[in-house]
């Protein structure tokens, strides 16, 4: 087995630049994480929806069909088969995603957004980026600048999605 490289460290600490792209590495993480947690938060009491099935509208909303197996909602989500199921067993309820089976395969159940859940999606969009409008504001972060805080953390997402390269046929204005 080849040895695994190991960072010079003084004194089993990390040495000064590891230790700086470290703690930058945190300050990104952490305030992300937390501004995500606000964002959801606003917008949850905007909608009075669960932040889970706000991810669920926002998602179908960027994809072909505004439809996608119920296996990418869970890798998503990372929630389990069963966790996933009970998010859209309650939107399915409230009218706003449909079941819809696959037609090449059978064992496939795709979620799909309803025209009551596309209206849902796009005002949850809509609260979402008034939020953030608000929040970047308030930081004191323009609009330019925001935009190109984005395009670098793009350029590190080892798995963009659909909307990665922003609005287009795929994630059409959102």
């Amino acid at each position: 087995m080849a040895d695994i490289a190991r960072p010079e460290s003084v004194g089993g600490c990390p040495k000064a630049e590891d230790a700086a792209l470290l703690l930058q590495w945190h300050t990104m993480h952490s305030g992300l994480r937390r501004l995500s947690e606000q964002l959801l938060a606003d917008v949850e009491r905007a909608s009075h929806s669960a932040s889970s099935s706000l991810q669920v509208l926002w998602y179908l909303l960027t994809v072909p069909e505004h439809a996608a197996p119920m296996n990418q909602l869970s890798q998503l989500m990372g929630f389990s088969t069963a966790g996933t199921t009970k998010v859209v067993d309650r939107l399915c309820e409230a009218g706003l995603l449909e079941r819809r089976a696959s037609c090449s395969d059978r064992r496939v159940t795709y979620a799909a957004l309803t025209p009551v859940g596309l209206s849902a999606a796009a005002d949850a969009s809509s609260a979402l980026a008034a939020a953030l409008r608000r929040r970047v504001a308030a930081a004191g972060v323009g609009a330019d600048r925001f935009a190109a805080l984005a395009a670098d953390i793009a350029l590190l997402d080892p798995a963009p999605g659909p909307c990665t390269a922003g609005p287009g046929p795929e994630c059409p204005g959102v």
